[in-house]
């Protein structure tokens, strides 16, 4: 899925490397029905398919869907996974960008709204217009953690943490019996930790924007297009989310990359168990209200 996992258990020697294999071959598993880096993939053959025939996928690849789509409905749209169509109008990596033009952008949005994937009968899934194009970049690392570490608990590990390319999946403690911690980096130095996170059976996701962003006329864009006006966001430089599930967190973290600082904060407040920290584009940092941070020691108060 074009991501590095990571897997630390709490478990004897003697069964440890089976579970490591367990854990890989389930990550495996879930990159072959969901990866846009496969022909064959589920994915694949769903936007091959647009605007012609309906594919008929895995349940869990069309549960998955409809919670997508839940996930699209819950943020008024700032998460949608057919949004990736608007991230080949713009070239994030050259030294140079040029904005693509509004006729470009308005055609692409035509493509672009959860409401064009088809739920059918019999795991039957239609994404109705041609050229349409989802993939579960935002949502993926997250999904696979979960089931991962449902897999570990099924088989009686109580204890280990997934690390899906910097988003954490925690279950139970260390070793010593203190918590898992997870480093937040700081978006202007990436390879310094901002604060520490103490978590206990929580998944904690990141959205940033300090590895793939440009500058234009003064001004600092993100990788992320907001998928209602398929522009690049401005104003954050990364979000965090903390809740009990690695899907939620990961789907989350890029919704209030786009929804903004304000929005971003009101809405995760209405959560159950859910927690957010935000950085702006002036390194300033504000969080929901009962999100308990372990600040790093270098951070002043």
């Amino acid at each position: 899925m074009g991501s590095a996992f990571e897997f630390v258990l709490v478990a004897n020697l003697d069964e440890g490397e089976h579970l490591l294999d367990d854990c890989i071959a389930e990550v495996k598993r879930i990159e072959f029905l969901l990866t846009e880096f496969s022909s064959s993939s589920q994915t694949a053959l769903l936007n091959q398919s647009a605007g012609k025939k309906s594919v008929c996928v895995d349940e869990e690849v069309y549960l998955l869907l409809s919670r997508c789509k839940e996930i699209t409905r819950l943020t008024q749209g700032a998460f949608d996974i057919t949004a990736c169509a608007l991230k080949k109008l713009y070239n994030f990596k050259g030294e140079s960008f040029t904005m693509p033009s509004d006729k470009a952008i308005r055609e692409t949005l035509q493509k672009v709204d959860s409401a064009k994937i088809q739920l059918l009968k019999n795991h039957e899934v239609l994404l109705t217009e041609q050229g349409m194009h989802i993939a579960f970049g935002a949502i993926g690392k997250g999904y696979a953690a979960d089931k991962v570490k449902n897999l570990m608990i099924s088989k009686g590990v109580h204890s280990g943490v997934i690390n899906a390319s910097g988003d954490l999946t925690a279950w139970g403690s260390r070793e010593d019996g203190l918590p898992w911690k997870v480093g937040i980096a700081d978006p202007a130095n990436p390879s310094t930790i901002l604060l520490w996170l103490p978590i206990f059976n929580s998944s904690v996701a990141t959205s940033g924007d300090y590895e793939q962003y440009f500058e234009l006329d003064g001004e600092r864009y993100s990788h992320t297009i907001d998928p209602k006006t398929g522009k690049p966001v401005k104003g954050i430089k990364s979000v965090t989310i903390v809740s009990p599930s690695g899907e939620l967190s990961d789907a989350l973290a890029t919704a209030v990359f786009t929804m903004g600082v304000e929005v971003g904060l009101h809405f995760i407040e209405q959560l159950p168990h859910t927690h957010a920290l935000i950085v702006n584009d002036r390194n300033e940092i504000t969080m929901t209200r009962h999100l308990k941070l372990n600040l790093h020691e270098t951070i002043n108060h």
